[in-house]
């Protein structure tokens, strides 16, 4: 039996964990933290779906990253992410 086309369509946007997970495991930080340094408008759903690895928009990328940004440096850790530092979406 042919898998069905939803199927094949969700393989295509789910990418498994991702650097972004790693990091905020790393940095003890939750999805609440992230969403609550955010300066735009940025949900616990679109940082759960980044964790998880389905794919975001560029747009929504850039909001995590700059919150994981500013949510590190408001707590003195001087690092600065961009989007690449935290999405892989590329299959092996």
């Amino acid at each position: 039996m042919d898998p069905s086309p939803l199927t094949d369509l969700d393989d295509d946007r789910n990418f498994g964990p991702q650097p972004l997970d790693a990091i905020m495991t790393e940095l003890a930080l939750d999805n609440h933290a992230l969403v609550a340094a955010s300066t735009e408008q940025l949900t616990h759903k679109q940082v759960q779906k980044g964790r998880k690895g389905r794919r975001l928009t560029p747009h929504i990328q850039r909001k995590i990253a700059t919150a994981l940004t500013a949510l590190c440096q408001s707590r003195g850790i001087e690092r600065a992410f961009r989007a690449a530092d935290l999405f892989r979406y590329d299959r092996e």
